[in-house]
């Protein structure tokens, strides 16, 4: 699976189109919790380059 993938595209598009229908406080903490998760995401790439 490469960033390109309509797939992952598709789903990272859907979860922000959830995020944004939410309450303010309700979509900060979902905007936290994506960016945790996409930081994750990052560096374990980078992890996996290093070794």
């Amino acid at each position: 699976m490469t960033d390109t993938d309509p797939e992952t595209s598709n789903a990272l598009l859907s979860r922000l189109r959830v995020i944004e229908e939410q309450p303010l406080d309700a979509r900060a903490e979902a905007y936290v919790q994506l960016h945790d998760a996409l930081r994750v995401r990052l560096e374990g790439g980078d992890a996996l380059v290093d070794d």
